[in-house]
């Protein structure tokens, strides 16, 4: 059964892209990475026009991290300081993504640009993810363990401004995590994603975080990043559509927490191959996509324009006579079941502790 989507104006089913938005959501939390790689070109494939498929997902990502950073919070695992400082250079970074973002709009190209960025991106990370994959792989097999360095210096490393990070123990300058998020917030804004397939790396191997802070930190960063992308498309573009947010940040919130939940069980490494091959043939259906089947998608948005149930005509109404106040509404939605979903989960694991406990070891014993 297929819906029409007030804004978007193409018909789709919710219930597959409700489904899509649960796998990728597990796919998030088992391998801790956004999902917005993966979503938005399946939202592309499901026939909704780039240009719409990138602010609703960059939505469904606001929502899922203040779900996953609430968790954190929770925990204690969450570097606030160095967070904010990222968040800083990713407020310039989206900004000057959206511009780019309008440049290209305006010339009629955005929808063909994201396509290609995605079939780029894609390409180059599954191929990175494949080789070293393949070569964890023989490495096991052979036995061979090999020695890193947890944190490399490099030429910025040595810029003036340095910072004491407590939480992570850390002094560096606060040019390092600023460039950082910069970056994040420009490829975020033209793509709709978290960016955390660069966060988390660069947190790692450029800052030298502590890894049982970058989880939660990185989920932190994107929720500012992902709140500027939303509030200016919404703002700007009128291209949030409430119905297919809703969807979307349902199914993720859900998926991510089952994701988080078999990733404390399971050795997620294992699985980095498929990974990367999964993101290699999305960038070739993209390829696909774009250079054979772009029409299909301009006829589905010319015969989605003739009828508007009761639902689609409100929020049609909604985002046309009040925009900012609709815009407002796509956020405290993210926001609300984040949050939600996060409490929930606690309190869920300490009925579980309280009725079901572990059995200690002296017990096992």
């Amino acid at each position: 059964m297929e819906f029409f989507l007030p804004i978007a104006e193409v018909y789709v089913s919710l219930p597959l892209i409700f489904t899509l938005s649960l796998v990728v959501g597990i796919l998030s939390g088992l391998f801790g990475v956004g999902g917005g790689f993966l979503m938005t070109p399946f939202l592309i494939f499901l026939g909704i026009p780039p240009a719409y498929a990138v602010p609703n997902e960059a939505n469904n990502i606001l929502g899922t991290s203040i779900s996953g950073s609430t968790t954190h919070y929770l925990r204690g695992t969450l570097d606030y300081k160095m967070g904010l400082m990222i968040a800083a250079g990713g407020t310039v970074g989206t900004i000057l993504g959206i511009l780019t973002f309008t440049y290209f709009q305006d010339m009629g190209k955005i929808n063909i640009v994201i396509s290609l960025a995605y079939m780029y991106i894609l390409a180059i990370i599954g191929t990175i993810m494949l080789v070293q994959g393949i070569s964890e792989i023989d490495r096991a097999r052979r036995k061979i363990v090999l020695k890193k360095k947890l944190h490399y210096h490099y030429w910025f490393h040595g810029l003036p401004f340095r910072m004491r990070f407590k939480k992570s123990r850390l002094y560096e300058s606060i040019f390092t995590p600023i460039i950082i998020g910069l970056i994040v917030g420009f490829i975020a804004a033209i793509m709709g994603i978290g960016g955390a397939f660069i966060l988390v790396p660069a947190m790692i191997y450029i800052i030298g975080m502590p890894t049982k802070l970058i989880p939660g930190t990185s989920l932190f960063v994107t929720i500012f990043v992902s709140t500027i992308v939303t509030i200016l498309h919404a703002f700007n573009y009128g291209s949030i559509d409430l119905i297919l947010v809703t969807v979307l940040i349902c199914g993720s919130i859900l998926g991510v927490q089952v994701g988080q939940k078999i990733g404390e069980t399971v050795d997620s490494s294992q699985f980095k191959t498929i990974l990367a091959l999964l993101l290699l043939l999305v960038g070739i259906a993209i390829a696909y996509e774009t250079f054979f089947t772009e029409e299909t998608i301009v006829n589905a948005m010319d015969n989605g324009t003739k009828t508007l149930g009761p639902v689609s005509q409100f929020v049609k109404r909604l985002s046309e006579e009040v925009p900012i106040l609709y815009g407002l509404f796509s956020i405290v939605l993210a926001l609300v079941l984040g949050i939600g979903a996060a409490i929930v989960r606690r309190q869920l694991s300490n009925l579980r502790k309280k009725y079901f406990p572990k059995p200690s070891t002296a017990q096992k014993k």
